[in-house]
């Protein structure tokens, strides 16, 4: 089995839409704020988990994982390509998908405003170590070592290509099902 799970662009997913099971490794958060039509949602922390179900979805149609941006469901593509499971990801996700002008669909209340994982990372990064600094600065030294913390986790994060404050993100209220 290939290590690089196989990548279509929005053109190619589009033209084969009702090919493919779709499944949204966002947190549930991010797929009430809008989603591919009839995409099932799977949460990348739950892959593992799901993966008889998966191998059965796969064993109907072929499976296009799908994302904000393409990166977790790469990461997830490559998760089941290792539990013998075959998954395409799309190229750019749900960004690329609407900004070609494609319609996503939204629940029955109407879209959620939530902020992609990316950006609630971002976010939750910067603010630590802005509070490490500061705390560093008006309490105590030691505090600074809580923005070292950080710092070694975003480079461990961009090494392994994973992001463990991503996964306690995608915990919180505002990323859970309603």
């Amino acid at each position: 089995m290939s290590s690089s799970p196989a990548l279509l662009d929005v053109s190619q997913a589009h033209s084969r839409h009702t090919e493919f099971t779709i499944v949204d490794v966002r947190t549930p958060g991010e797929y009430a704020s809008g989603h591919l039509p009839g995409a099932l949602n799977v949460p990348l922390d739950r892959i593992t988990g799901s993966l008889a179900e998966l191998r059965l979805a796969a064993g109907d149609k072929e499976l296009l994982l799908v994302c904000a941006s393409g990166t977790r469901s790469e990461n997830a593509a490559r998760t089941l390509a290792r539990h013998g499971i075959a998954a395409a990801s799309l190229t750019g996700g749900t960004s690329s998908w609407s900004a070609q002008g494609h319609p996503l669909d939204y629940p029955a209340q109407g879209p959620r405003r939530v902020w992609a994982m990316e950006r609630q990372v971002r976010l939750t990064a910067g603010t630590v170590v802005l509070l490490g600094l500061l705390l560093g600065l008006l309490v105590h030294p030691a505090f600074e070592l809580l923005s070292a913390a950080i710092a070694a986790g975003l480079v461990f994060s961009a090494l392994t290509d994973t992001c463990g404050m991503a996964v306690v993100l995608g915990r919180l209220p505002f990323n859970r099902r309603r």
